[in-house]
């Protein structure tokens, strides 16, 4: 299965300069990335401008979530205040929070 995933995504850059770029582009955006082979050697690899982002929204996640574990791994709950705490010390009152439900905070 191996070598035949590997036959099937891999295109030789000979192929673009025999005028294929669009085939090979449509092919992308139907069946996946392929593997642009230079000289037996891998160059570069081809995405869809879809799963480029999507790729580079899991790398986010993925970055985000070991922030958050390293976080939580050095948690102290001693070290928690209070929302009446920050309130006073910021001078909030409870009419400043009106009219805020549609906020998200992250």
């Amino acid at each position: 299965m191996a070598v035949r995933s590997a036959i099937e995504n891999t295109i030789s850059i000979s192929l673009f300069n025999r005028g294929l770029a669009g085939k090979i582009f449509d092919e992308v955006k139907r069946c996946g990335a392929k593997v642009v082979m230079k000289n037996n050697t891998p160059e570069c690899v081809l995405l869809s401008p879809d799963e480029y982002i999507r790729l580079l929204d899991e790398v986010h996640d993925a970055r985000l979530m070991a922030a958050a574990t390293e976080r939580m791994n050095h948690f102290d709950p001693s070290t928690l205040i209070s929302q009446e705490y920050v309130d006073q010390e910021l001078g909030f009152s409870a009419s400043d929070y009106e009219n805020t439900e549609d906020i998200e905070f992250e």
